[in-house]
């Protein structure tokens, strides 16, 4: 009895502590259309990306080509998001110590020293979110949406930053195309977050997905 109570309270950190009601863009069938469409685009995108990409990824570091790590969705819902490996393969293991020079409940490092040389170009040109396609024809995640984040961060949320997850986490969304790594205020995240909620529309993603293409392929991303 114990134990499960333990459980309960450890899942519960994961999850609103209060009713929040999905976004109007989860019931969106003109939006889930766009991200299965999306997706199957990205995902064939990633098989011709695969063998060359695993390659530099194996040449560069040892370790696995993907990365796997839990992630939390719609109102904290776990799911297991994959990318290309950008670091060294006990990254996770060393985050303890390197500094955070964000503000808030997000990691940034821009000299973070567990990203490889292959990894930097990797984000620097977003090839390493291509796995993510998966994650989006899953249904997991959506095209466009907000930052999925960590357990130690929505561990520490208040009511105002789980409005975040009211939408599904997206490849893409208002930060990433308006700074993306050079944004190191979590709570500026939060901002932009909610104003794409306020603006939704199929045609706003439609807008935002065009103008995250134009800003990688400009090398304009900020990612690092």
């Amino acid at each position: 009895m114990h134990r499960l109570f333990e459980e309960k309270t450890e899942a519960n950190l994961y999850r609103p502590p209060f009713p929040r009601l999905p976004h109007v863009s989860t019931r969106s069938a003109l939006k889930r259309l766009m991200d299965i469409v999306g997706a199957l685009i990205g995902l064939v995108i990633l098989m011709v990306l695969y063998l060359p990409v695993a390659i530099a990824i194996r040449l560069d570091s040892p370790g696995p080509i993907f990365y796997s790590q839990e992630r939390f969705g719609l109102q904290g819902k776990p799911f297991r998001i994959w990318k290309f490996r950008s670091m060294v393969s006990n990254a996770d293991a060393l985050k303890s110590t390197i500094a955070n020079e964000a503000q808030g409940l997000i990691f940034k490092n821009a000299e973070d020293p567990r990203v490889t040389k292959v990894g930097r170009f990797l984000r620097k040109t977003s090839l390493d979110e291509f796995p993510q396609f998966w994650n989006v024809l899953k249904g997991d995640m959506s095209l466009v949406g907000t930052r999925p984040p960590t357990a130690d961060e929505v561990s520490h949320y208040s009511e105002r930053h789980w409005q975040r997850l009211d939408v599904r986490p997206g490849l893409t969304g208002q930060w990433q195309v308006s700074g993306r790594s050079a944004i190191k205020n979590f709570e500026e995240i939060v901002d932009m977050d909610l104003h794409y909620q306020h603006q939704w529309s199929p045609v706003y993603d439609l807008k935002l997905i065009v103008k995250t293409v134009t800003t990688v392929l400009s090398r304009r991303s900020g990612a690092y």
